[in-house]
């Protein structure tokens, strides 16, 4: 039995019908049960990981655990919950971030306010736990593009930050067939995998190739960055955390996103352009 959290999501969808498909028996964890849409086969059960007292039954009987976490609003309850997996499970596959440091003497601690931050805190409280541990380090979600979509649909123009700023976006199946790779095979205990798609795209490409899926043009606007970060902590996030987002898309505008060839190693079949993962969504932007 392999317990997935953030079934409901995206990348936990995923492992949810791609562990099924290879008939691997799923347990799905979720805060509301009645109002989850996920596959026959799958056994949903009620849970929060930010509420460590939730999990025992979720977890009885689980050798796996796909933990996909709630970074930063569930982190005050991060090592009670770590602690209750190792309980239970025999292992957990992480689904962690690009750019978390490996530990080692003299390497600074991330901001435990900052998302990666956040990931570098599980990680490492996973590692303490004596759980058989792997960690998947993706960079960008395909799926982040999504936060276009209204203004896509709205005005046909995107207006962001760093336009230039390159990355070798993921598309959320093959994070979710590494992790699938992982949790059903052997061999890879303690490994970090860093994941990414098969090509760098700026956010300019990213933005014409949406409008090539939907059929008509989409423009790019840049946004001053001050405007940027403002628009993020009005919408609620933690001065770190935006400071961070903003800051990782002025390095990628001069560093891009590197290209891995781990999905293809983990899967046996190279990673999803953008443009195909576009294709899939395209109804999103409509």
């Amino acid at each position: 039995m392999i317990l997935v959290t953030g079934a409901t999501g995206k990348v936990g969808g995923q492992v949810v019908s791609q562990l099924l498909d290879a008939g691997v028996a799923v347990r799905a964890l979720t805060r509301d049960p009645a109002s989850a849409t996920l596959p026959e086969g799958a056994e949903v059960v009620r849970g929060d990981l930010a509420d460590p007292a939730t999990l025992d039954g979720a977890l009885d009987g689980v050798e796996s655990v796909f933990l996909v976490w709630p970074t930063l609003s569930a982190d005050h309850a991060a090592p009670a919950t770590v602690e209750r997996i190792a309980g239970h499970a025999r292992g957990v596959v992480y689904l962690s971030s690009q750019g978390v440091p490996d530990p080692a003497p003299g390497v600074p601690e991330e901001d435990p306010n900052s998302i990666l931050g956040s990931h570098a805190l599980v990680e490492r409280l996973i590692e303490r736990s004596g759980l058989e541990w792997t960690f998947l380090r993706p960079g960008g979600f395909a799926a982040n593009t999504l936060m276009w979509a209204p203004q896509i649909r709205d005005t046909g123009v995107v207006r962001w930050v760093h336009g230039a700023a390159a990355r070798a976006l993921i598309h959320e199946r093959d994070i979710a067939a590494a992790g699938v790779s992982v949790l059903t095979g052997t061999g890879h205990a303690g490994a970090r995998y860093a994941l990414s798609g098969p090509e760098v795209l700026t956010q300019v490409e990213q933005v014409t190739a949406i409008g090539q899926a939907i059929g008509r043009p989409v423009r790019w606007e840049d946004l001053p960055p001050e405007t940027a970060l403002r628009g993020l902590l009005d919408q609620g996030w933690p001065p770190a955390a935006a400071q961070e987002m903003i800051g990782a898309y002025a390095q990628m505008a001069v560093s891009p996103e590197p290209v891995t060839p781990t999905v293809e190693e983990l899967t046996g079949r190279p990673a999803t352009p953008f443009r195909q993962w576009a294709s899939d969504h395209a109804d999103d932007f409509r």
